[in-house]
């Protein structure tokens, strides 16, 4: 019931309502009414004094920061005094930054991609400096792999074995997917490559011949990293192209798969950013900026390692070397001429990536 009509019921009762029970009425509904404000300028019910976070990431890094949450919780609790919450959303990368600029309130976001980053800068929501913190404003680092079932029984040992007949690939979808975008990006490259070592000069035909070839033989493309991980753990497909960690986090469970590392294959970048406009309408850019920030800590880090990413960190990355094996020929997006040349060359409406699809 509204506070205005409990006020019309009180005033309208029979006259024997003492003048004092009136007062006490009143009173309680005052502070019925007090109960309800809003605190900490937060969508949350945290007490007073009190904030809550809303995190809005790409899919891959749920888990590991199902780790860091808490710990960055204790941190901010040991050093203000303030409690933290967190109201979390994971979706693939492309659909959490078309989220965010639809409306949903992120104060946080951590991304597959550079590109959707920038979606969020020329939305207003991002500041346009984002990337000129600590590493670029990347948080994690891995390589795209091949995932085999366990013993590798098809003999995969690289991309080019992911064209024989009969080899079933999976991937997601790179209009749904930074994850996927990573995962093409590495074979176009290893197109290249190739192509490099033969003749002395980058062949793009080829590069886009090799795509396709391998794209022959596609059994699933689902809308995310993580859908795809979830396909071929229920049985779909013989070779899955993915993140490092995500099949170290699996194997980490105990589920059993062998990686398999391409001699040339490309370093995937994630970045995170506060969400300035939210974060400053929500009144927590505090708490989000200094989480930002803890993604970077070595405690961070470390939990972002024992999830399978690559430390950001060189330091921490040279002691960590035995676990993430240098690929022989590793090489970045610059290769391939940095993101926005990748978007016209791969991504654009007639780029090689929907010429592969289209049969071109």
């Amino acid at each position: 019931m509204k506070t205005g009509d409990r006020k019309h019921n009180l005033f309208g009762r029979k006259a024997g309502i003492s003048g004092l029970l009136m007062l006490l009425l009143m009173a309680l509904i005052m502070a019925g009414c007090g109960e309800n404000k809003p605190q900490g300028g937060t969508a949350g019910t945290a007490a007073d004094g009190d904030v809550t976070l809303v995190i809005g990431a790409y899919s891959v890094v749920k888990d590991a920061l199902q780790d860091i949450l808490p710990a960055f919780k204790a941190e901010w609790k040991a050093r203000t005094g303030q409690s933290v919450s967190f109201q979390e959303s994971y979706e693939a990368s492309g659909t959490q930054a078309r989220a965010i600029v639809g409306g949903f309130e992120a104060d946080v976001t951590l991304l597959a991609l550079e590109g959707d980053m920038e979606k969020l800068v020329k939305a207003g929501l991002v500041d346009s400096e984002w990337n000129k913190a600590a590493y670029e404003g990347m948080v994690t680092r891995s390589i795209v792999v091949l995932g085999t079932r366990v013993g590798n029984p098809l003999g995969i040992k690289d991309f080019e074995d992911l064209i024989k007949p009969g080899v079933k690939v999976l991937y997601p979808n790179p209009k749904t997917s930074g994850g996927a975008q990573w995962d093409i990006n590495a074979i176009y490259g290893a197109g290249l490559k190739k192509s490099e070592h033969a003749t002395g000069t980058k062949d793009e035909a080829a590069a886009k011949k090799f795509l396709a070839d391998v794209h022959r033989n596609i059994e699933s493309m689902d809308k995310s990293g993580r859908a795809s991980m979830a396909a071929f753990e229920y049985g779909v497909g013989d070779v899955i192209v993915t993140y490092e960690n995500e099949l170290l986090a699996r194997i980490a469970k105990g589920v059993q798969y062998d990686i398999v590392v391409p001699r040339s294959t490309i370093l995937i970048e994630n970045p995170a950013a506060v969400v300035g406009r939210n974060a400053d309408r929500h009144g927590v850019r505090e708490a989000a900026d200094a989480f930002v920030q803890y993604l970077y800590s070595e405690a961070a880090q470390k939990l972002f390692a024992k999830h399978g990413f690559r430390p950001v960190q060189e330091e921490l990355a040279s002691q960590m070397q035995d676990d993430f094996p240098q690929p022989p020929d590793l090489f970045t997006i610059d290769y391939l001429g940095g993101w926005d040349e990748v978007r016209s060359t791969l991504y654009s409406k007639r780029g090689v990536w929907y010429q592969v699809l289209a049969g071109e």
